[in-house]
């Protein structure tokens, strides 16, 4: 890893996780509530830029975002301009104004994305047809390629190999991978020809398939390469909202999926089944990365252009918002459902209860920061 890589990855988390922390500052500030402190990093405390209006401004040593320090923090404190002696309605403003800066910031950067070059990565991505431009099609759309071929099988014994294009099957054009299995159920144990390409070759064969599965001993695949970008005029800001919705729905599908591979996870190790522990990794791991995979996505995106990492961002900026909107003890949504929770059931929050919630909550986010960048390790490096 260069210091590029580092740079790349975390300049842009560090930014967006400041304009996270802005907004907390700005509706405090709005709400009466003393910031003592905004610190650009996280402690120890590596300079001190500025004191102004009562409030320190900290360049701190580890690079991982920011922070906002509230005079009186706890829900027990009731000094004058604390965040304790606040209203309910200014502490919720103040909690979830954080979330709305990074909600706002990805609007703004989709809405930009959509009129430069808006990336196609997911299934009927939302668009507006009458004011779409394609600007790069997916290359090789209707290719099918061998992804896998079975040792002894028609195709194996045909010379086939793996990564070939599959051209056609008994006359029959192959566009479209899914109907590789319906041409070789047809002609189940009949023999038919053939064609297949490899670089600019182009081969013939006559094989028989199999009377049953696997009939042809091909795993077929889509031979797509990279991706779809369209742009929008007027349309951009509806197509940056269209797009945020899209995104928040994939990204809570896939933080369920997380947790139910973290589930698995803990049930492998606890029962001793290796082999649910093991799917329960790959689940996890695939749809959840760190600081490390930030980086990694982060260079990748650069040379794609600027479009491609303004794209990146948003998402991130999007991340940031559903992570903290949560109930996860330690995060925004955390802080708010136990504040709303107290207040429902009239139960004291006192400090020391407040303290034991949030450092637990913490703690936990510090050991799976720790794992993932472990899982991040292990796949990137």
């Amino acid at each position: 890893m260069n210091a590029l890589l580092i740079a790349l990855g975390l300049i842009p988390l560090i930014i967006l996780v400041v304009i996270h922390e802005w907004g907390h500052f700005i509706a405090a500030r709005k709400s009466g509530v003393e910031v003592e402190e905004f610190g650009v990093g996280f402690p120890p405390k590596a300079k001190t830029l500025t004191v102004k209006n009562g409030t320190e401004y900290t360049l701190n040593w580890l690079p991982l975002g920011g922070f906002v320090r509230l005079k009186g923090e706890h829900d027990a404190d009731t000094s004058k301009g604390s965040f304790g002696a606040a209203s309910l309605r200014q502490k919720v403003l103040i909690m979830v104004a954080g979330v709305g800066m990074n909600l706002v910031t990805a609007l703004i950067l989709f809405t930009l994305v959509a009129l430069i070059g808006m990336p196609s990565l997911l299934p009927n991505q939302f668009r507006i047809n009458s004011d779409t431009k394609i600007i790069r099609e997916i290359k090789n759309k209707d290719v099918v390629r061998a992804s896998e071929v079975i040792s002894g099988s028609p195709a194996d014994k045909a010379g086939v190999q793996k990564d070939d294009e599959l051209v056609s099957l008994s006359g029959i054009p192959l566009d479209d991978a899914s109907k590789m299995t319906d041409i070789t159920s047809t002609y189940a144990g009949k023999k038919i020809e053939l064609v297949t390409k490899r670089g600019e070759t182009q081969f013939t064969n006559e094989v028989t398939l199999n009377e049953s599965s696997p009939y042809l001993g091909v795993r077929a695949e889509s031979g797509e390469e990279g991706y779809e970008v369209y742009r929008a005029t007027w349309s951009a800001p509806i197509v940056a909202i269209g797009v945020t919705t899209q995104f928040t729905h994939a990204t809570l599908k896939g933080l369920g999926q997380a947790v139910s591979g973290l589930g698995s996870i803990l049930a492998g190790a606890f029962t001793g089944n290796n082999q649910a522990r093991q799917n329960g990794q790959q689940e996890a791991g695939g749809q959840v990365g760190g600081p490390l995979a930030v980086m990694v996505v982060m260079k990748e995106s650069a040379r794609e252009g600027t479009g491609f990492v303004l794209f990146i961002c948003a998402i991130i900026s999007l991340t940031l918002a559903i992570m903290n909107t949560l109930p996860i003890p330690a995060l925004d949504g955390g802080r708010l459902f136990v504040t709303l929770l107290f207040r429902a059931f009239r139960w004291p929050l006192t400090k020391t209860r407040e303290d034991k919630i949030h450092g637990t909550g913490f703690a936990l986010l510090m050991i799976l920061f720790v794992v993932i960048t472990v899982v991040d390790v292990r796949r990137f490096f």
